[in-house]
């Protein structure tokens, strides 16, 4: 296993960007509420940047000359949670990005974070979250999309044993997140049963 202590994760005592630089939004929500659709229709009318953790990951993944690559293909080949030290940097890398050559300065968070301790260590080294934007939506309205989605997808985890480890793991790891938020009054909480242009309005 690759050693992690070369990572530059950054070990700041004050985060890299105020609430001035950047507008973050965390977009949680089970598998399948709906999370990417409705992103990028606040990207389309609001102008948002549209970041996703697994994406990122998987771009890095594959990208020449990666310092990570080889390490989040063993991570994922062995089961395990990329270190979310990796995940952060990445967040951060395309947030500079974005700022630098795009000139945008909102940003949606998708899928992230989906633990406690990567809500934390992003806020206290990249930037405060304005707030979490929460996606609720019932299991099995989750699974019926889910399964629609897998007869096209082509993903390898849209299919019913994965969905239910899928969901296992969001109520054990991402929940306490969504709840923590909350306890600040920093959720926005949204009804996602209906389809999605009603969950829009």
């Amino acid at each position: 296993m690759p050693a992690i202590e070369r990572l530059p994760a950054p070990n700041r005592t004050k985060p890299l960007f105020s609430p001035s630089d950047a507008t973050v939004i965390f977009v949680l929500g089970g598998p399948g509420a709906g999370k990417g659709t409705q992103c990028a229709n606040l990207v389309r009318d609001f102008g948002f940047k549209h970041l996703s953790a697994g994406d990122l990951l998987r771009e890095e993944q594959n990208r020449k000359g990666s310092e990570f690559g080889d390490m989040i293909k063993e991570y994922i080949r062995n089961g395990q949670i990329v270190p979310m030290e990796v995940t952060v940097q990445l967040l951060e890398n395309a947030m500079k990005s974005a700022m630098d050559h795009e000139n945008k300065h909102k940003f949606l968070i998708d899928g992230f974070p989906r633990k406690m301790d990567q809500a934390l260590k992003f806020e206290e080294a990249v930037c405060p979250s304005a707030f979490t934007l929460f996606f609720d939506c019932p299991e099995e309205v989750m699974q019926q999309r889910l399964l629609e989605r897998g007869k096209t997808s082509g993903r390898a985890d849209d299919n019913e044993e994965s969905i239910r480890k899928r969901f296992k793991t969001f109520e054990e790891t991402s929940m306490p997140v969504v709840n923590y938020y909350k306890e600040q009054g920093k959720v926005v909480w949204v009804t996602a049963t209906a389809g999605p242009d009603e969950v829009y309005k």
